[in-house]
C-alpha cells in the first residue's frame, strides 16, 4: 500500500482518525477544493450542509480518479464548512469519516466565515498519493479474472 496511516499510542485514541499518514512509491496527488458543484456548476442542495457534503465527496472521488488514485491513496484532509457551529462542523466531518471508511487519514476541520460559491458550505481537499505503475498493474490483474473463469 502506497498510504501508511500512523496511529500513535501516546495520543488521544479517540479522534477518528490516524495522527499521520507516510507514502510512498508514487507520484504526489494534490486536489483543489473538490465543491458540491453539479455539472452545470450550480451549488446544489442550498442551506443542506449533508447533501452539500456528499457532493463534494463525489466530486473529490472524481478528481482523483481523473488522476490516476483512489480514496485509499488519499494522505490527507482537510474540510472547511462555513459555519462557527461545533455541531454542523462535526456533522460535515461525520459524512467525510463514513465516506473514507476504515481509511481514516488525517485531517484538518475548520470553520469558516465564507467560501466562495454563494450558498456554499462546504469544501473539501485532499492530497493523495497515485500508485506506482507496478502497483496499479497488479491491481488490474487481480480486479479483472482471466478470459473464460
Amino acid at each position: 500500500m502506497a498510504v501508511n496511516l500512523v496511529r500513535s499510542t501516546r495520543l488521544f485514541p479517540g479522534t477518528g482518525y490516524a495522527y499521520a499518514a507516510k507514502a510512498s512509491a508514487g507520484d504526489l496527488v494534490f486536489t483543489a477544493g473538490a465543491c458540491p458543484l453539479d455539472e452545470q456548476g450550480s451549488v446544489v442542495a442550498p442551506g443542506d450542509l449533508i447533501a452539500q457534503t456528499r457532493q463534494a465527496l463525489a466530486n473529490l472521488r472524481t478528481a482523483l480518479e481523473d488522476s490516476a488514485a483512489a480514496i485509499e491513496d488519499v494522505v490527507k484532509t482537510t474540510v472547511y464548512v462555513a459555519s462557527s457551529d461545533r455541531g454542523e462542523l462535526a456533522a460535515a466531518f461525520d459524512e467525510v469519516a463514513a465516506f473514507f471508511g476504515d481509511h481514516d487519514v488525517p485531517s484538518t476541520l475548520l470553520g469558516v466565515a465564507v467560501l466562495g460559491y454563494a450558498g456554499q458550505l462546504v469544501e473539501i481537499e485532499a492530497i493523495a498519493v497515485q500508485p506506482s505503475p507496478a502497483r496499479r498493474a497488479a491491481a488490474s490483474q487481480t480486479a479483472t479474472p482471466p478470459v473464460g473463469e
